[in-house]
């Protein structure tokens, strides 16, 4: 699908009409990241990955993570078991580290509409704390660059159109951007339930796009004009806002 030309560049889906949606569609891939953690003497940092810019979210900056293969199942074929063995498996070959699985918290579910042909992936996100003893190493082939940095930098380079983010990265350095340290962001984490982002996407009269999640007021009827309550990304040209008056972050 093409992207209007009022689009925020990172708006990733495409031009999105509620009649375009098939509700039977169950195709979405499952995938998995893991976003890790560790403090500095300025605060907490996330690793970030910069995607080839010739693949699937090519250019972006993203948590390491990747599709759930067939080995990483369990022999019970446990779903969630499978995410967290995937994510730690893609962090090795992204990233060069080693992590332990059991040291993961699920803390988000995201999920695209069912439109269009292209490929979207159901995705797990969990988080963990790393040690001091670590050394990224990347291929220079699927991952070209990587940065341990601050959410809250994060956000302000996105803002100042120095990097780019997909809204699901930017939604959750936005969550991480609330808490400090690493551990304060995990205690926040295993104290709420994991957020489930099943994404509806409207445009306001004025042409803005916006993504909208349960419990904001257009989320059912994929109106992003409806008054009330409001748990949405609004994805202007000139930058994102989220906005999330019945949701706690």
């Amino acid at each position: 699908m093409g992207q209007d030309t009022d689009q925020h560049p990172n708006d990733m889906y495409g031009d999105v009409k509620p009649t375009d949606i098939d509700p039977e569609r169950d195709d979405a891939i499952p995938a998995a990241t893991v976003v890790l953690l560790r403090d500095t003497d300025d605060g907490v940092e996330t690793l970030m990955l910069r995607k080839n810019s010739k693949i699937a979210f090519g250019g972006m900056w993203v948590f390491p993570g990747g599709r759930i293969d067939e080995a990483d199942y369990p022999e019970d074929g446990e779903l969630q078991a499978a995410a967290r063995n995937a994510a730690a498996r893609e962090t090795l070959e992204e990233a060069g580290l080693q992590v332990d699985v059991g040291a993961f918290h699920w803390f988000a579910h995201w999920t695209p509409p069912a439109v269009g042909p292209q490929k979207r992936f159901a995705t797990w996100f969990f988080a963990a704390r790393v040690g001091e003893q670590h050394e990224v190493a990347i291929d220079g082939g699927e991952i070209t660059d990587h940065a341990w940095v601050q959410p809250a930098d994060a956000l302000r380079r996105h803002r100042e159109g120095d990097i780019d983010l997909v809204p699901p990265t930017w939604v959750t350095l936005y969550h991480l951007s609330r808490y400090q340290p690493a551990q304060g962001i995990l205690d926040h984490f295993r104290e709420n339930e994991p957020k489930v982002y099943a994404t509806h996407v409207g445009k306001t009269g004025e042409g803005v796009r916006v993504a909208m999640w349960r419990g904001d007021a257009g989320y059912e009827s994929w109106d992003a004009d409806a008054p009330g309550p409001r748990h949405r990304l609004v994805m202007a040209k000139t930058g994102f806002n989220f906005e999330h008056t019945e949701e706690t972050y």
